[in-house]
């Protein structure tokens, strides 16, 4: 596909705030320090986001591929949903998206598109091998039935120590990716590494050392709130931003190319400024020597004379 072409130059995103999507500076900034870890301890394995929208966490991620690993992503985009519930909830929240839409966004920020699955969650595990992700990031549907199918399927696409994010884990309105995160944790083995505002990070490995590397990092910071408790066996790490800022991203191929608006020749020409007349001698000596109170009164009268 030929970069962007068909989109006007004003709609190009510039700068990754550009691109509509949910991902707050606090979540960015764990992405970034999770995959340094992992990459600074050698660990190797492809990425692997489930639900992309478009196109901000998975721009995010496409920066840190390896060279030898592999990148996909799966979404529905104007696809057929598979069941009449997934089909309401994707027209009610995401009717705008299309594929066009998010490859255009990525593609401003990258050379090459990721591999696109387009289709629903559920053709993942066919198309991805087993124990071949490093790191999941599962943002697709918010239905019970469709959120316990994408982690099972995480766990199984997982390499030992792996890790995955699951979005929407405590929102409101997403009560069963409520139900299906903490039932992987109390009964599918998945064990928490922290939390933030809008996302569960978990591994079904030893989550202990990348807590202790975690909690060393954070409580150097001043930009963002900790608290650890004790659940159900667990320890459990909560993050909360406190004005948390989002690690530096290149700007898109777009950032420089926005051409200013020229002004449109039909506008009308702007009215020229009004040529006062310079001051009478006699009337500058009278406003230097009257009260202010006459000199507004006999103002006020000349005006409305003329």
């Amino acid at each position: 596909m030929a970069a962007n072409e068909s989109t006007p130059a004003a709609r190009r995103p510039g700068t990754l705030d550009d691109v509509p999507g949910w991902f707050p500076a606090l979540d960015q900034m764990l992405f970034d320090w999770l995959l340094d870890r992992q990459q600074s301890a050698g660990m190797r394995g492809d990425l692997l986001e489930v639900g992309v929208y478009m196109g901000k966490s998975a721009i995010f991620l496409g920066r840190r591929l390896q060279p030898g690993e592999r990148y996909t992503v799966c979404d529905l985009f104007e696809g057929d949903a598979p069941d009449d519930a997934n089909r309401a909830e994707s027209q009610k929240s995401y009717g705008s998206l299309t594929r066009r839409a998010f490859e255009e966004n990525y593609l401003s920020f990258h050379a090459e598109l990721p591999r696109v699955l387009h289709g629903p969650s559920s053709i993942v595990p066919d198309e991805v091998a087993p124990r071949s992700c490093r790191f999941v990031h599962v943002d697709a549907s918010h239905l019970y039935e469709h959120v316990y199918g994408d982690i099972g399927a995480a766990q199984d696409l997982l390499v030992p120590d792996g890790i995955v994010v699951l979005d929407d884990f405590r929102s409101e309105h997403t009560p069963g990716v409520a139900i299906a995160a903490w039932e992987a944790v109390l009964s599918r083995g998945l064990r928490p590494i922290c939390l933030s505002t809008q996302k569960l990070y978990g591994t079904w490995g030893d989550p202990k050392p990348v807590q202790d590397d975690l909690l060393e990092m954070v409580r150097a910071r001043t930009d963002c709130r900790l608290s650890v408790q004790q659940a159900a066996g667990h320890r459990i790490i909560r993050l909360k931003s406190k004005g948390t800022q989002a690690p530096p991203f290149p700007p898109s191929r777009y950032a420089n190319a926005i051409p200013a608006q020229p002004a449109s020749p039909d506008a009308p020409a702007p009215n020229p400024a009004r040529p006062t007349a310079p001051r009478s001698r006699a009337r500058k000596l009278a406003a230097d020597l009257l009260p202010p109170v006459v000199t507004r009164a006999v103002r006020n009268s000349r005006r409305r004379t003329r």
